[in-house]
């Protein structure tokens, strides 16, 4: 297992994508399964800089760990911002005109659908939010 600590601003996504890629580039992987993770990457970690802490800054952890059989990327988020659990919510309806649909919510919807699991916890003051997807 490794982890990342950061400020949790969106300037540091580059980093992040960087240090999660890394942890891949050993295997194997499908460009889809890379983008999709990248893409989940993505949307969980501006959420948190974007609202966590807002408008203050605060700090993230990003753990990568690699399980086996079959072999998969296990990524948490830990920041110690306002207690939020984005699974809580309704997935949005896509029986729905756009112009309808509420907005927000589209993002973890995406990352839930393309992720093999999505898990929160809050624990000991903590946001942690668990993404697991299969990589060969």
């Amino acid at each position: 297992m490794r982890e990342l600590d950061i400020q949790a601003v969106t300037e540091n996504l580059p980093q992040v994508i960087k240090f999660i890629n890394e942890q891949l580039e050993e295997f194997d992987c499908e460009m889809k399964t890379i983008t999709q993770i990248d893409l989940a990457v993505e949307e969980i970690y501006v959420n948190i800089s974007s609202y966590a802490y807002n408008p203050e800054v605060g700090p993230a952890t990003i753990r990568v760990e690699i399980t086996e059989e079959p072999i998969s990327v296990v990524i948490s988020f830990i920041d110690n911002g306002v207690p939020y659990d984005p699974l809580a919510k309704p997935d949005p309806k896509l029986d729905i005109p756009l112009q309808e649909r509420k907005r927000g919510g589209f993002g973890i919807f995406l990352v839930k659908k393309t992720m093999d699991d999505v898990v929160y916890e809050y624990k000991d003051g903590q946001n942690i939010l668990t993404i697991k997807k299969t990589l060969v």
